[in-house]
């Protein structure tokens, strides 16, 4: 090793153990993350040298990752650092001993660009619940807390069933001893005298102002406070009691102002060997809109994180669903939930219900009780003594769950991240059983979109810990992307090819055999993962499908009415935790279908499987990498015929929420139709009703002539959208040319047929709607298509 690397990596430990980071200046400063490899023999310094970039300090904990900077300057009067990396790459193959090895030493450039996350908390309550009397609980316990009686969710008179149940284990002297949970949000009041006694100031800092300590200073800078309540508030006489209050608790403030990927990055990892847990109540909006994962930087970080977090154990990344629901939101759109290596949490209210905001996804793991039916979450608010008793959303939810994660470290500190998943599986306890939305899986256990696998118990969950046999490393199985129709996606994000999507949708299968799960050495089921390529012009009309070998169905995708980005999903990554000790042996499908709207143009272009689980033999298990090709979708995957499935569907997806009242604050939980399901059309079951309330008698001739009009109507829209589609459906999946390389170059020029499919990426934060324009180029390029296809 060079002295200058040897140099720098000394640097990067004293940054690191200091914590004393660089306050921002992007006012007069360009701020970029440089991949460095060391191994190249080419110093850090000549490296940066090379881009016109100065060293600002490491990038957390991630290794070889450089935040750097650059003063602005006019485009015109200076090349960028991409550029002139992208210079050295061009030069790498005339110059190999000179550029060639500089421009390996640099494995990635990325301007740092600051923005906002958003905040899982609703709007304050006018009522909260306050039952009678807890005395007895308070007296036994010695709290004096004067609040203590409003904390339903720790002791709930009313309904005795629906409590997050902590008092049981506290008394076996349980109280979290010992466990930091950071609470990565918009600040902590560390000088709150419910807090004061267990904050960790260590494993503190302030991202949004560069600051060590996390103190808030907005008005609205309440949320992460009140979050920190819930898991560590002091027994005294302040407010209310945490439910691991003899925990520590940290803050990490990036919520107050706009943050770049490797501030978030380093913020996701900070004191990760003394945190243990980190409790993130934010995410994308949550407006039926977005689509967003956690950038390249960001998703290393949480990697680092379960890989060499707590000496290797992992660190806990725990993360509201989302507020969304009522704007026709689902987790799966949002990247942080959606991850194998967080543990989601939706929220039930005071009586167990789903609350009318909380977000159902395939990936929710379990619930937590939070504000809905007329209470709330009364907790630490920020003030010497203040006390709120307005908190709620799934906001709520994920510290509760933190809390009784930390009181399960604190008697089994060697458990690994993998082993608090499986016990959450394990212990989940069944609410609203009477809800449809209840399914049995293939191993028999209850699974619910909304519920995840039931909620969070304090007392099943550390109990179950203290016996628990930690199961073995981590293992994956990952299958090739299959190509529908010779369907690609480039690094720009262009897509071309892929199979139009028919009435009825459109499916495709792969495969697993015991050789492969022997090969990967796999061994049991946990997740699983689907990459989908899609090309559509309304993205909310599209929804996807997961059927496993034995049947059991994982809705991804539901329609999205709000959503109207004509980006698709390019190379999205779903996730279901449904299949949970499933075999995984036979054919896995998967089906996209949408809205069969003629005047929107949709295209299947692939999809990728991965299995993910425990080893056979944990003497070769390996660490998983992020791969920052992933959403690519090359023209070396292999390309697979697709099935076309003709059946015509007579209904569409609706709100499971649509029916609840508009009065959201005092709603009665939702708990009678299931969540991501086909539902009949309103609109259809009020015609029916009324024609029926007005000819007595006749209910069989109505229903009869009602069906006859509707499938009449139907066979005329499949007709003109199999007119539509057919030049697609009429090529062999083999030998189908993309629409770019047989359009008249007079009619396609510089808009060809990827550029119809032109996608942003997988965040869409700027995506809008295709204009009347680009609808009279795509009309435009079928006829030329068409004409082609005639003279042929």
């Amino acid at each position: 090793m060079h002295v200058c690397t040897a140099l720098a990596v000394l640097i990067s430990m004293a940054w690191i153990s200091s914590a004393s980071l660089v306050r921002r200046a992007y006012g007069t400063h360009d701020y970029y993350v440089v991949e460095h490899d060391p191994r190249q023999g080419v110093d850090l310094e000549v490296s940066l040298l090379a881009l016109g970039l100065q060293l600002v300090e490491p990038v957390g904990a991630l290794a070889n990752h450089w935040l750097t900077r650059r003063p602005k300057t006019e485009p015109s009067t200076s090349e960028t650092p991409e550029s002139l990396w992208r210079r050295l790459q061009s030069r790498a193959a005339g110059y190999p001993r000179r550029d060639g090895v500089m421009a390996a030493s640099i494995l990635s450039v990325s301007l740092q660009t600051p923005h906002w996350r958003t905040k899982r908390a609703l709007p304050p309550l006018m009522d909260s619940f306050n039952p009678e009397s807890i005395g007895s609980i308070a007296l036994h316990f010695g709290i004096e807390d004067p609040n203590f009686s409003d904390q339903w969710h720790l002791v709930n008179e009313e309904a005795p069933e629906h409590s997050m149940n902590a008092t049981g284990i506290w008394d076996i002297g349980v109280t979290g001893q010992g466990v930091t949970t950071a609470l990565i949000d918009d600040g902590l009041d560390f000088e709150s005298n419910d807090l004061a006694a267990n904050f960790d100031a260590l494993g503190s800092y302030d991202f949004n102002d560069q600051e060590d300590l996390p103190k808030p200073k907005k008005w609205d800078d309440t949320h992460g406070t009140r979050c920190a309540g819930q898991i560590a508030a002091g027994k005294n006489d302040v407010c209310g009691v945490g439910i691991a209050y003899n925990s520590k608790v940290a803050g990490l403030r990036i919520l107050s102002g706009p943050i770049t990927d490797a501030d978030e990055a380093a913020a996701l990892n900070y004191g990760y060997q003394n945190t243990s847990i980190y409790s993130c109540s934010w995410g994308p909006p949550d407006d039926g809109v977005h689509m967003d994962a956690p950038p390249y930087l960001v998703e290393k970080a949480v990697v680092n994180g379960i890989t060499h977090g707590r000496g290797g154990r992992g660190s806990v990344y725990v993360y509201a669903s989302g507020n969304g629901a009522a704007s026709g939101d689902q987790c799966n759109f949002d990247g942080y939930t959606n991850s194998i290596f967080t543990i989601t949490v939706a929220g039930i209210d005071r009586d167990g219900g789903h609350p009318y905001y909380s977000e159902s996804c395939a990936a929710n793991l379990v619930v937590a009780y939070t504000s809905g039916s007329g209470a709330a979450i009364t907790t630490t608010d920020v003030g010497k003594d203040k006390c709120s008793h307005s908190h709620g959303g799934t906001s709520a939810a994920a510290p509760n769950v933190a809390g009784v994660i930390a009181l399960a470290l604190s008697t089994r500190p060697e458990l690994t991240w993998r082993d608090l998943q499986h016990l959450a599986v394990a212990t989940a306890a069944i609410v609203s059983p009477d809800d449809p939305d209840w399914e049995v899986t293939s191993t028999g256990r209850l699974y619910s979109y909304k519920y995840g696998f039931g909620k969070m118990d304090a007392y099943r969950y550390v109990t179950a810990a203290m016996n628990w046999t930690p199961v073995k490393p981590q293992a994956w199985l990952e299958v090739p992307p299959l190509r529908m129709n010779n369907g690609t996606m480039d690094e720009g994000k262009r897509m071309s090819g892929g199979a139009s999507i028919p009435l009825g949708g459109i499916t495709s299968s792969t495969t697993i055999t015991a050789d492969m799960m022997k090969s990967n050495n796999l061994e049991a089921l946990e997740h699983v993962t689907v990459r989908v390529w899609v090309a559509h012009d309304r993205r909310g009309d599209v929804e996807v499908e997961l059927i496993s070998p034995n049947g059991v169905k994982s809705v991804l995708a539901a329609t999205r009415p709000r959503d109207i980005s004509d980006s698709g999903f390019p190379g999205w990554r779903f996730m279901s935790v449904k299949h949970w000790g499933e075999d995984p042996l036979g054919d896995w499908t998967i089906r996209v279908s949408d809205q069969a709207d003629e005047d929107l143009n949709g295209y299947f272009l692939g999809w990728n499987l991965v299995l993910w689980g425990s080893t056979i033999d944990p003497g070769f298990a390996k660490p998983y990498e992020v791969n920052p090709s992933a959403t690519i979708l090359a023209e070396s995957s292999p390309p697979v015929r697709p099935s076309i499935v003709m059946s015509i569907s007579t209904t569409q997806h609706s709100n499971p929420t649509a029916v609840l009242p508009n009065d959201h604050n005092d709603a009665a939980a939702e708990t009678e139709s299931p969540a991501l399901q086909n539902q009949a059309s309103p609109s259809t079951e009020t015609m029916t009703n009324m024609s029926v309330d007005h000819i007595p008698g006749s209910r069989w001739v109505v229903g009869l002539v009602l069906i006859a009009i509707l499938l009449g109507a139907l066979l005329c829209a499949f007709c003109r959208r199999r007119q539509r589609s057919n030049i697609y459906l009429s090529l062999d999946t083999d030998d189908a040319v993309g629409m770019s390389t047989m359009a008249d170059d007079s009619v396609s020029g510089a808009i060809g047929h990827q550029e119809r499919y032109h996608i942003i990426g997988e965040s869409d934060d700027e995506d809008l709607p295709r204009s009347t324009a680009s609808h009279a180029i795509t009309t435009e390029l079928q006829r030329a298509h068409q004409q082609l296809l005639a003279q042929a």
